[in-house]
């Protein structure tokens, strides 16, 4: 019998006919891989037949997640993990630390032209949250959202399926 920590662990709450998924994945700390990122993330939830209004809130967080960490960090590389466990989508964008994110870029402003991100995120995100990277001396900015499988895989991606640059 689980234990009661072990059955609220995001493992216990897997569904059990799809069991957890994950895949995990670093670019560059460039511009131009976010693009990248969510393009990774695109066909991996394409491929575990997650549906289209998860996949497009996904592509939005990790956008916003992966360029914070780009921006606001002095990170070499930016990690990526999605796990699928159950109904839960969980991304999660790790960065290197470096240089600290500063205080206006933590606020957002719905005037300005930063600081929008976490609003977003906020607001697309079931639960999100921040924790120390256990791995390096910088940050995991976590997403979670409830989305629904089709027991069939999706088509695999197009060339042109991207909306976004």
């Amino acid at each position: 019998m689980a234990s009661p920590h072990e059955a609220l662990s995001p493992e216990g709450r897997a569904h059990p006919e799809t069991g957890p998924l994950r895949d995990a994945f670093h670019l560059p700390a460039q511009p131009t891989a976010v693009a990248d990122a969510r393009r990774a993330v695109l066909d991996r939830l394409r491929s575990w037949g997650v549906d289209e209004e998860a996949r497009a809130d996904a592509e939005l967080l990790v956008s916003e997640l992966f360029t914070n960490a780009v921006r606001h960090t002095g990170s070499e590389k930016v990690g990526c993990e999605v796990r699928m466990l159950g109904v839960r989508l969980r991304l999660e964008v790790t960065d290197e630390g470096g240089r600290p994110v500063p205080e206006e870029h933590c606020q957002a402003d719905a005037e300005g032209e930063t600081g929008r991100g976490l609003l977003l995120v906020s607001v697309l995100a079931d639960e999100w949250g921040v924790r120390p990277d256990a791995d390096a001396e910088g940050h995991a900015v976590w997403a979670e959202l409830l989305c629904v499988r089709t027991l069939a895989r999706a088509a695999p991606a197009r060339s042109g399926d991207d909306v976004f640059p």
